[in-house]
């Protein structure tokens, strides 16, 4: 029959496209298992390896010799992200900062000399890690041995420098200079100077503002101030800066007026040096109030007794403002005051008046004199406004 023959024919042919299609399917699978990488692998089983566990690498290394305290500390780790680091050693907590994929931990601050640090750090999946280490004891050990003016409830004048003296020659001065820190209630400009290995002094480009506190530090504890030198020891000081006095001398009119906080508080009649010689020359410019006494003896330089000129008295109510014998002091030679200059350099006042200066003044209180032919040294006792700003922080160690 027709039908039966024509369904007979279709039947193989059927069969022929679907061994044709499996043998498509196994051509698109791959091949054998040399070439398909997952021939053979169970039905369901996943071949993806797991990520590699964080490892965590801490310098110093545990055991090492005892390492330098300007040494930093660096925490890193791989495959993974520090969560908390520590630092403890000497009583602190070491201070430090992390990098932007937070991979890495180092230390901001110096170690502490002489000293054990214990490490520990976790990444953010809570893998530890601990380790220790020591740092060295110094074979010169550095520290500040006075800072001038720093008298506990001492009141300062608006002119007052901040006068560092070390007690070892450093000659690493950059370090310990940054690590120099001073803060005012009122800021101004200021800058640092070495004038010797062993003293620096800070000094504002214009005058304090009046009534205010500053903080002195001294972070110089690790820091290396020169070879097997480092600092042991952090200092902290507060001076209070009290009224802005200011004292004008005018040695041709001989007149000596005292303002406080702009306000005219005395006006003194006195007598100057007079200038034939210049030993007895005052020296004009911007002084500073660096101590008084009283009575100050006075003596007279260079000379010894027998001499033209010796003089070795008891003065009253001394107001020093220079190193080369010069005082606002008592006398009482009132037919000079206010007339003529017969002094052998400093200024002298009615002794009341003096006793009114000498109760009132601080020390870093501005005296500016004028009106002769010798003028004050830079370094002459506190003379340092007279050298210009600029110049005064070419003297800095960071030259930034």
């Amino acid at each position: 029959m027709p039908n039966v023959e024509r369904r007979g024919l279709r039947t193989p042919m059927a069969g022929i496209a679907l061994a044709a299609i499996g043998m498509l399917a196994a051509a698109c699978s791959g091949g054998s298992p040399a070439t398909n990488p997952q021939a053979g692998a169970s039905p369901g089983v996943s071949t993806v390896q797991p990520p590699a566990a964080p490892v965590i690498k801490i310098s110093p290394a545990e055991g090492g010799a005892p390492v330098r305290p300007d040494r930093k500390v660096v925490i890193t780790v791989s495959n993974g992200a520090l969560e908390e680091v520590t630092v403890q050693g000497g009583g602190h907590r070491l201070e430090g900062d992390f990098d932007a994929r937070r991979t890495k931990w180092v230390s901001t601050v110096p170690l502490m000399p002489s000293s054990t640090y214990n490490v520990s750090a976790r990444t953010v999946d809570g893998t530890t890690a601990t380790g220790s280490f020591t740092t060295l004891k110094p074979k010169v050990e550095l520290a500040v041995a006075d800072v001038t003016p720093s008298i506990k409830g001492e009141k300062v004048g608006v002119g007052a420098p901040i006068i560092v003296t070390f007690n070892q020659q450093i000659t690493n001065k950059a370090a310990v200079e940054k690590a120099l820190e001073v803060k005012a209630e009122k800021p101004v400009t200021g800058a640092w100077r070495w004038i010797n290995d062993t003293t620096v002094i800070y000094r504002t480009a214009r005058l304090w503002p009046a009534h205010q506190k500053v903080t002195f530090t001294a972070r110089i504890k690790g820091v290396r101030g020169g070879k097997d030198m480092y600092g042991v020891k952090d200092l902290t000081k507060v001076i209070q800066i009290g009224a802005a006095q200011i004292s004008t001398v005018d040695t041709r009119k001989h007149k000596m007026i005292v303002k406080r906080d702009g306000k005219i508080v005395q006006t003194m009649l006195i007598s100057a040096g007079k200038g034939d010689t210049r030993e007895y020359t005052t020296t004009s410019g911007v002084h500073l109030a660096m101590g008084k006494a009283n009575p100050e003896r006075m003596i007279s330089p260079g000379r010894k007794k027998g001499d033209p000129g010796y003089y070795d008295l008891m003065i009253g109510h001394a107001v020093r403002f220079s190193n080369s014998g010069e005082y606002v002091h008592a006398l009482n030679n009132v037919w000079a005051q206010g007339r003529q200059n017969v002094s052998h350099g400093c200024v002298n006042a009615r002794p009341d008046q003096a006793k009114w200066f000498y109760e009132q003044v601080q020390r870093g209180d501005v005296i500016t004199i004028t009106g002769t032919t010798r003028d004050l040294e830079w370094n002459n006792g506190w003379g340092f406004w007279q050298m210009p700003f600029k110049e005064w922080r070419k003297g800095s160690a960071l030259k930034a």
